[in-house]
């Protein structure tokens, strides 16, 4: 059973989310408590689990991989053992971000992030398409992100 959170916990949420460096005492001035109370509903979250870490958001332009491309991938047929195999391999990968076990006409999708057009090319070629019973790679390029969000909280 999920307990339910109250506004302020929520509220707490959205901020870290939008800035998951505020001291407490910064925290607490935009939920409109004191740091204590702030300081122990934050440890509560953080211990039931509703926070898993705190990360840096880092610019992927800037980095050199802002060629963002969605794969889907079709397995020629899906097993534990294909599952594993392929599941290895992905993890191995700097250059894919994110991964999904889907359903539907697909049973992968990856978020892969590589510098430009060759790069991904040599990806699919050397990397992805070597994996064992991978019958089927659909690529769409992204062209400009609208929206990004971490969390379901919205805004």
């Amino acid at each position: 059973m999920t307990e339910k959170l109250d506004k302020t916990d929520l509220q707490i949420l959205r901020e870290l989310e939008g800035n998951a460096r505020l001291t407490i005492k910064e925290l607490a001035a935009k939920v409109n408590l004191s740091s204590t109370p702030v300081f122990e509903r934050l440890k509560r979250l953080e211990e039931r689990g509703y926070i898993k870490k705190y990360v840096a958001i880092l610019d992927e332009d800037k980095l050199g991989c802002g060629f963002v491309v969605f794969c889907n991938i079709k397995m020629n047929h899906i097993n534990s053992g294909i599952a594993t195999t392929f599941t290895d391999a992905v993890l191995k990968m700097p250059q894919v971000s994110e991964c999904y076990n889907i359903s539907g006409n697909f049973d992968y999708l990856l978020r892969i992030n590589v510098p430009d057009m060759k790069a991904y090319r040599d990806f699919i070629l050397n990397e992805l398409g070597q994996i064992p019973d991978v019958v089927s790679i659909e690529s769409v390029f992204v062209m400009d992100e609208i929206k990004r969000r971490f969390s379901c909280l919205g805004e």
